[in-house]
């Protein structure tokens, strides 16, 4: 991060909070350098109201496609429709959003873990919540333009504008760097032929509202129990199945549990919008299959990029990306017709290779 954001971001809190003893941070996060302070007059207090102050991190690279222009008009317009998300709080001439005091539910049963029942129960009641919200119920400014849209319920179209963006976006905008490291794993534009053909036909479901990351570390867990969804950043209109299978990729249930999330999303969205769930049991495999061969292009590039982290090439660092691509490329072998995955010492020698190439200074600064 450069200078002048990070002290954009504690100037901002500072002149908020009034106080500049009072302000916390920056907070471990990826996409923004985040600060936490009292609203003004209730540092004292035995449980003071706390606000988050953000400003996005420069020269990061995005791997997903955004859909309203801001998280706090969004927040604002959900107040009353979705429950356990964060106050829009005004503080002097901007709206800030509340932070919620608690632990994420990773800290409290990391991926792999069953989630307790109660936390459970109350995640199926956001699907049925955001099932609940259409397209003409929410008056937020957009960052996409109308024409960029898929059509109401058509499915296939809303899956076809994530592909364009993984490939546009992600893929051939980074090819000047990572052509050829995509290449030594048998990644290329082809690649993109066969998952439109993996995912073809898919049913036709009313769309609604996502919020389109939904793991562990958006959820927050309060001292009374109470679940709270934050990061509402990638939310968007589409399919609400795409919601489910973003989930289940992220979460890792245990698979007894992710069948009864299966089960249990299915009766909570069709309660709500019939219709939400067609042909769930043919289409959510197509999805997972989208959302593993968009990790392969999205990890390839945060791991490469990590091993600028350390000193030269960390074998420990060379080890966890290597290591990560792999499982990566295995998962998305099929919907990106990979004849072969590359054993890891393959794929340890494309990344030193491409880290003499390209990654001094160049992974220090991004990742």
């Amino acid at each position: 991060m450069s200078p002048e954001s990070a002290s954009l971001a504690r100037q901002r809190a500072v002149e908020v909070s009034g106080n500049a003893s009072v302000v916390e941070g920056p907070l471990q996060g990826y996409h923004h350098e985040t600060y936490v302070f009292p609203l003004p007059g209730e540092a004292e207090a035995a449980r003071p109201v706390r606000l988050k102050c953000r400003e996005p991190r420069t020269n990061l690279l995005w791997f997903d496609r955004r859909c309203f222009a801001s998280e706090e008009q969004l927040l604002r317009a959900l107040q009353g429709n979705i429950g356990g998300i964060p106050d829009i709080i005004q503080a002097g001439p901007v709206g800030l959003q509340r932070f919620i005091e608690g632990e994420t539910l990773g800290s409290r049963c990391g991926s792999g873990r069953a989630v307790p029942d109660t936390i459970f129960a109350q995640i199926i009641l956001l699907f049925r919540q955001l099932a609940g919200i259409g397209s003409g119920v929410l008056t937020v400014e957009r960052r996409c333009e109308p024409q960029d849209r898929a059509r109401e319920g058509d499915t296939s179209d809303f899956l076809e504008r994530l592909i364009c963006f993984t490939e546009e976006r992600v893929y051939q905008k980074n090819l000047p760097v990572f052509e050829e490291l995509f290449g030594s794993f048998g990644v290329d534009g082809d690649s993109f032929k066969q998952l439109r053909k993996h995912v073809a036909g898919l049913t036709e479901r009313p769309f609604c509202l996502l919020h389109a990351d939904l793991h562990r570390e958006n959820f927050v867990v309060d001292p009374g129990g109470r679940l709270w969804t934050i990061d509402w950043e990638l939310a968007m209109f589409g399919d609400p199945l795409y919601d489910l299978a973003t989930h289940l990729y992220l979460m890792r249930y245990p698979e007894d549990q992710e069948d009864r999330m299966k089960e249990q999303w299915c009766e909570a969205v069709d309660g709500v919008r019939p219709g939400s769930s067609a042909d769930w049991y043919d289409d959510l495999p197509k999805l997972l299959d989208y959302k593993r061969a968009q990790s392969v292009f999205t990890d390839v590039i945060r791991m490469s990029l990590s091993l600028g982290a350390g000193s030269g090439t960390d074998s420990s660092l060379l080890d966890r990306a290597g290591s990560k691509i792999q499982k990566v490329l295995a998962a998305a072998a099929e919907p990106l017709g990979l004849e072969r995955v590359p054993s890891l010492p393959e794929i340890s020698a494309s990344l030193v290779g491409w880290y003499q190439k390209h990654g001094e200074g160049f992974g220090k600064e991004r990742a």
